[in-house]
């Protein structure tokens, strides 16, 4: 089950027919991120299998998922962006339990990355869970 604020960018996602006006959007999100902390930006928090750089850091607080994250590209900043309304605030359960793809395709996103970005966007859903999986 996705979080709330998940669910209210799917609503916001209704609102937008146009892809090219959802991609804005995911851009849009990145912009809106606090950036990371370039102390954070290290080979360990570095995602292998993303085209561009891409960090994500993140933790367990009270039993819940915090993660922030970077990236050099835009639209994949927003993706991280994406990524943490889908995760931040879930217990290592819940966060094993979402099927991003699934949620991803609510979206409309699977449909209009490249090749490239799809994986990275795995390599990053991965990544979350394996923390999910080492925390639970």
């Amino acid at each position: 089950m996705a979080s709330a604020a998940f669910e209210e960018l799917v609503e916001d996602f209704e609102f937008l027919e146009d892809w090219e006006d959802r991609y804005r959007h995911v851009i849009e999100q990145g912009k809106d991120m606090d950036p990371l902390a370039e102390a954070l930006c290290v080979p360990a928090t570095k995602v292998d299998g993303c085209a561009s750089q891409v960090w994500l850091h993140a933790q367990f607080d009270g039993g819940k998922l915090h993660f922030d994250g970077a990236s050099d590209a835009m639209i994949v900043s927003g993706l991280i962006a994406v990524l943490r309304k889908l995760y931040n605030g879930l217990s290592p359960a819940e966060v094993l339990a979402v099927d991003a793809r699934a949620e991803m395709t609510r979206l409309g996103l699977n449909d209009h990355l490249s090749a490239q970005r799809s994986n990275g966007l795995r390599a990053m859903i991965e990544r979350i869970k394996e923390t999910a999986a080492q925390a639970g």
